[in-house]
Order: structure tokens, then sequence, then C-alpha cells
């Protein structure tokens, strides 16, 4: 080839090395730092209050609308604007899915040089030997297909999975709320009853009309009904730290907010609760469950991306050499010889991850049948508690009217009202109880579903959006 050729042919590849080069650079994505100020997130979660515009107006789009009391609905939304936990289960969820972008590029090529230096070259010639090669390497057996599947199906588990962090921080708003039913009103009555019976009891022992016995009884029975008074205050206390827990807001920020108790104060009959069918038919739309179902596709596309590895890649080379003056085409074909493995190893440990995979599908399965079946029967037997608790207080406030009838009629005494109206306040702090023992049943029934049993069903996670990323700014 003539010296110009030569020129040309070199300017041309120049040329083609710049077009490759100058989008590449401008391409590339800058650095920007982000560095986190632990003091200030501190700080702004001490300020976090129920009250924040931004807070009540994404529960206000999501809730349905404003309202001026905070029921479980209206809390949920609450606890998911800025919980932890949640935050991070998206973050996850996000990681994943960038994941799925990397498992889909393709590989670059390869840029290769060379320079030679012959010392015998003949006079006259060029002693410079020049090479530009382009290296293009080829996936073979679905390996792309196969990542992209794992990374898909890894995704979809984070994204299941992020729909269950949600689901159990509404499951914690309502424990908290059920907690906020401990009888403490009907503890006070029933020992300011008690303590005023005590009085006239030692009144009348001191008049001789009533037995020292008697009397050392009843303040026992006042100091028990003290005692459990004072733990029922404790129970409530502790309920609403957990229900600000759940909100992630401070204790002080519940002072002063409308609670209702509505969605956690009426237990749902049996034959309202979902059929037994539609209880089984949703335990296969459980997050947990579709999440291991994701793990086992997951591990099925990684088997085949390693079963698609025994097959080698290929690199295919094109290539110009200047060499004595001359310019020559060059074509290179390279690929990694299968002799020593055939990726038996990575094999065998993907064959092993997919059977565990199936039997924690399996597993996830038989233990939301058995929550499910748990679940049923506790509630049904909490729901046999209630109606015998509201029985007793029907009784006991029948007692009451009969002691007071007989004191307007000269025919009984003060105490013995007294006495009837400590029996009904006991009645009502046990059917206080037994609603608590329903209502955490309930809750249980729901968990196992991973639905509400009455109402619209719980999919927040289309529903939550990127606006409370500016939470931690």
């Amino acid at each position: 080839m003539r010296p110009e050729g030569i020129h040309r042919t070199g300017q041309r590849a120049f040329r083609v090395l710049a077009a490759m080069l100058v989008p590449w650079v401008l391409g590339c994505v800058p650095y920007t730092p982000k560095p986190l100020d632990p003091a200030a997130t501190q700080a702004r979660l001490e300020r976090r209050s129920l009250s924040d515009p931004q807070l009540v107006a994404w529960v206000d789009a999501h809730a349905g609308g404003a309202a001026h009391s905070w029921d479980l609905d209206r809390l949920t939304w609450a606890a998911l604007y800025d919980n932890a936990d949640v935050r991070v289960a998206r973050a996850h969820w996000e990681t994943a899915r960038a994941e799925a972008i990397t498992a889909g590029a393709l590989p670059n090529p390869q840029l290769d040089t060379s320079f030679e230096y012959n010392r015998d070259a003949p006079q006259g010639t060029s002693p410079w030997t020049r090479g530009l090669s382009l290296g293009i390497p080829i996936e073979t057996g679905g390996k792309r297909a196969a990542r992209i599947a794992v990374a898909v199906a890894d995704a979809e588990q984070a994204r299941l999975e992020y729909a269950d962090a949600a689901w159990h921080q509404r499951q914690q708003v309502r424990a908290a709320l059920a907690g906020l039913l401990v009888p403490a009103d009907a503890l006070r009555e029933q020992e300011a009853a008690q303590a005023e019976r005590v009085r006239l009891m030692q009144r009348r022992v001191e008049l001789g009309l009533a037995a020292r016995p008697d009397f050392t009884q009843a303040r026992l029975t006042l100091q028990t009904i003290a005692g459990q008074a004072a733990d029922a205050r404790r129970e409530a206390s502790e309920s609403r730290a957990a229900l600000a827990a759940a909100l992630g807001v401070p204790v002080d920020a519940l002072a002063g907010v409308d609670i209702a108790l509505a969605a956690v104060d009426t237990p749902v009959p049996l034959d309202r609760l979902p059929a037994r069918d539609a209880q089984r038919q949703a335990l296969l739309h459980r997050p947990d469950v579709l999440a291991a179902l994701a793990s086992y596709q997951a591990a099925e596309a990684a088997l085949r991306l390693e079963i698609a590895k025994q097959y080698p890649d290929v690199t295919i080379s094109p290539g110009l050499l200047w060499e004595a003056g001359e310019a020559k085409w060059t074509l290179g074909l390279s690929l990694v010889l299968p002799l020593l493995n055939r990726n038996q190893g990575p094999i065998a440990d993907a064959l092993a991850k997919r059977k565990e995979a199936a039997a924690q599908v399996l597993q996830a399965q038989a233990g939301a049948l058995a929550e499910l079946e748990q679940a049923r029967a506790g509630y049904a037997a909490a729901l046999d508690a209630l109606q015998q608790a509201e029985g007793q207080v029907r009784s006991a406030g029948q007692l009451v009217a009969v002691a007071q009838r007989s004191l307007a009629a000269g025919q009984g005494i003060r105490s013995d009202v007294l006495g009837a109206q400590v029996e009904l306040a006991s009645a009502q702090a046990r059917r206080a109880r037994a609603l608590m023992q329903a209502e955490d049943r309930l809750g249980a029934l729901e968990d196992a579903m991973r639905t509400p049993v009455a109402g619209a069903p719980f999919a927040p996670v289309d529903a939550i959006n990127a606006s409370n990323e500016e939470a931690v700014q």
C-alpha cells in the first residue's frame, strides 16, 4: 500500500476511535456526594408529629380526605409516611431494580493496540509494526436472558417484602390501638366503689354492726383492685408508647390527638367473616408466600445461568496492522476451552439452592395455612369468651338494679348497693379484657390472610410515592 493510502487508513481509524471515545466520555455519570448528618437527623426525628402539614396532606390524599380524628386507616398511612423499616424495605427494592439494569447490560468491546520494533528490518522500510484491534465479546447459551430472569425475580421478591413490611406496620398500629381498650376506666370505678364500701364497713364495725373479718377482707379486695387499676394504667401507657413508636413520633406528640377506636372495639361476627375457601385463597396472595415463590424463580433462573456457562463465550477481534509500510486487516477468534471442568461445581450448587428454595415455598405455604387455622379457632374461642363476659355484665347490672330497689324500699343497705356496683365494674373490666383478646385474635386472623377482614384490601405499595423522600433531606 502506498504511504498516502496508509496515512488515509490511519486517519480513518483515528476518527473511528474518536467517535467511540467521545460519547463514552460525555455519557459518564458524575459523582454527587450526599453526606449524612446524624445530629440533624436525630433532631428531625424528635420534631416529628401528627400535625406536620406535609404528613397531614399525604395522609389526607391516601386515606380518603381530611378528618378530625385519627382512626386505624389514617394512623396506618401516618405510620407509612416516614417509617424506618418501610424505608429500608423500599430501598432494598430499589437496589434490586437497579441490579436488573446491570443484569441486562451488554458486555463492552475491548480495544487493543500493539507496537513492535524490528531491528533487522530491510533498509528503506519502517522497522515499526503497529496494530489496532477491537475485541467484540459474544455471549452464548442465553446467559444474558438468564441473568435478567434472576434479577427480575429478585426485584419481585424485594417488592413483595416491601409490601409485607408495610402490612406489618399496619398490624403494629392495630395492636397498639387494641391495647388502648384496657379497662382502666372500669377498674377506676370499681376501685372507687370498693373504697366507699370499705369506708362504710369500717363505720359499721365501729358501731358493732359488722364483723371485723369482713372488713379486713374488704380492705384486701380494695388493695387487689387498686393493683389491677395500676396495672391497667401501666398497660395503657405502654400501648400509647407502642402506638407512638409505630407512628415514628415521640409519645408527647400524641397528647391532645383524637384517636378513634371504632375499628378495634367491635369484633366481626363469625358469619360475616370471609368464607373458609376465600380465606384459603387469600393465602395464595400473601406477600411472604409470593416472595418465597419469587425466590424459587430466581433460583431456577440461576440454575439456567450456570448450565449456560458450560458453553464458552466467543470474542471476535477484527483489527488493522501496519507492517513494513503495508496495511493488513486481521480477524481473531478467542474462547475458553472447557477442558478441565464443565462448571460442575456451580451447577451442583445451583441445583441444591433450587431444591432449598422449593422447600422454602412449601414451608411458607404450610406456615400460612397453620396460622390461618390457629387464628380462626382462636378468634372463635375469643368471641365465645366475650359473649360470656357480656352476659356477666348484664347479670351484674340486674343485681345493681335489685340492690338499688331494695335500698329505696328500706329493705337494704348502702353497702349492698356498693357491693353490686363493684361486681358490675369487675364484670365490665372482664368484658374489656375479653374484647381485647377477641381483637387480638382478629388481628391474628387478618395477619394470616394479610388482608383486613372488612373494608377495602390493603395494597399500599403502589400508593406509597416518592414524596416522602423529602423527609430525609
